[in-house]
Parts: C-alpha cells; structure tokens; sequence
C-alpha cells in the first residue's frame, strides 16, 4: 500500500516536465535567451529517450515493457511522424479551412487575438488556444469512437498493448488530417501568432509523451483541466465501456463537463477488440478493411 506522501510525489513529475518545456520555449521566443528555432526541436524530440529511460528504470507495469520489436515498429511511427507526415501536414495552418475561419472573423469584427510578447502572456494565450480549441477535438475524438466509418482511422492507435511514450505518435497518416482541424479552426479564427503557435504544440505534444509513458504517474491538480497518463491509460483499456472515457487529448475539461469523464485508476488490459498486438501492414491498413474485419481485429 502506498503512502499518501509517495501518491502525492508521483502526481508531481507530469506537470513539472509539461510547464517547464512550455516555459522554455515561451521565454525564448519572448526574450530571445535562446533561438527558438534552435530550443525547439530539442523540446520537441528529446523527451522520448528520456521517457523511454524512465520507462526502464520505473515502470508502472513491468509487462508493458517494450521488446526490440516494439522499439524498432515505434522507431517507425515516430520518424514517419517527424519526417514525412508533420512535414507533409506542415502548412495546415494556411489551408482553406484556415483562411475561411480567419475571414469569418474580420467579418465578425471579433476583437480577440490570442497574440503575447511576454513568456507568460504566451502561455496563458497557449491554454486558452488549447481548452478551446480541445472542444472541437472533443467533439471529433468522441464521434471517431461512435462511427465505425470515421472509427477505421483511429482504430489503429487503439491496438496498443503496451503503453508507452513513443506511442504517442502511433497515429495513421490519415488521421492527421482531423488532429489538425481543430487547431485550423480555433486558432484561425482566434488570430494565434506563430509564437503561440509553437507554444501550443510544445504544451501539447509534451502532454502526449507524458499520457503514453509507462510511468507511475497519478493525476492530482494537473489532472482537473489537462489530461494525464493515468486518465489516458483508461482510455487505451480493451474493455469497452473504460475506452470511450476521457476522449480529451490534450485537456480532460470537456469529459468532465459532458460526462465522460473517469477517474478509475488502472486497467486490466491494453488494446482493442481481441487485444492481440498487430503487424506494421495490418495497422496501415485498417482505413481499408471492411467493418466485419474491423470488429474482429
């Protein structure tokens, strides 16, 4: 049993890593310490070997441990992420979806922009981006688990049997599309700088290391407005009811205000369907497969 001190410690490091990399990267883009072009990919890439240490020296489950296989088929995932598929996706931010929503507001006359020059101007900016624009993510995420059509693009990062913090980036290609229209939308239409931009995407990936990592990490403060690893962990559960729970990604606010949202601490079993971990070919192509197949996966 632990002790309420040792609860208390754990609840600690996820916040801790999250805010200080936002911090960072906000005070140099806001006073030049730093090149932030320069601090940027470093936020963005180094977490994942420390993660994956951490994962090594204290696992939240030592059966979630990853083999040489894992690493090599994650490995995939992640420079397919960073070297072809966020690259390719690059420039949603100027897609039409995009220019409609920032025409729609000069029309409007909205006087808000989510704009800073000072480190915390750009983070508070970053959060209000984030809760809002995790709205329409809500929104998306939650009808992906109730369409078996808008279902076969997300399914294949449900097929996780092991946690892990490089899984993060287990996305389909073309579920990149959906990820990013929320953020076209919200931050079209709210006039986001390009600086609240990258604070934005450093808050929120450094969140989806941290809610895929095999860590003993628990909820706490953190945990009332922000996703954690412990409520996204109930999520990747095999048993259906704890799976279509805490749909946030980045923030858990709209589960707790829609209904969604559990607080149940573990789970018996990762993955989806049988629970039986697929081939690299077999999760690139579920977009393809029919529903009978789907459903037996």
């Amino acid at each position: 049993m632990k002790s309420p001190t040792h609860a208390f410690l754990w609840t600690l490091p996820q916040p801790v890593f999250v805010f200080t990399s936002t911090f960072l990267i906000a005070s140099a883009t806001a006073t030049q310490w730093v090149d932030p072009k320069f601090l940027f990919p470093i936020l963005l890439y180094l977490p994942i070997p420390l993660l994956l240490l951490m994962e090594r020296l204290v696992p939240r489950r030592k059966d979630w441990l990853l083999n040489w296989r894992d690493v090599g088929v994650d490995s995939f995932w992640v420079l397919g992420t960073y070297l072809i598929w966020v690259p390719f996706y690059d420039d949603y931010y100027d897609t039409p979806i995009s220019e409609a929503f920032s025409a729609l507001r000069d029309a409007s006359g909205f006087p808000f922009r989510l704009e800073a020059d000072t480190t915390l101007g750009l983070v508070a900016a970053a959060i209000i981006g984030i809760l809002v624009r995790e709205f329409i993510g809500y929104w998306l995420h939650r009808a992906q688990h109730q369409s078996m059509f808008l279902w076969r693009i997300h399914a294949m990062h449900h097929h996780i049997t092991k946690m892990s913090a490089a899984r993060g980036d287990r996305t389909h290609p073309l579920e990149f599309l959906g990820l990013n229209l929320g953020s076209a939308i919200v931050l079209a239409f709210f006039g986001a700088s390009d600086a609240v931009v990258g604070v934005v995407v450093i808050f929120s990936v450094t969140t989806a290391y941290v809610n895929h990592a095999n860590l003993p990490l628990r909820s706490g403060v953190f945990g009332w407005l922000f996703n954690t690893a412990e409520m996204h962990q109930l999520h990747h559960s095999c048993v259906f009811e704890e799976s279509n729970t805490n749909y946030g990604c980045t923030a858990i606010l709209w589960d707790r205000v829609f209904g969604t949202f559990s607080g149940k601490e573990n789970i018996e079993r990762a993955g989806n369907g049988t629970g039986e971990q697929l081939s690299l070919l077999t999760q690139l192509s579920i977009p393809f497969r029919s529903n009978e197949v789907l459903r037996k996966l």
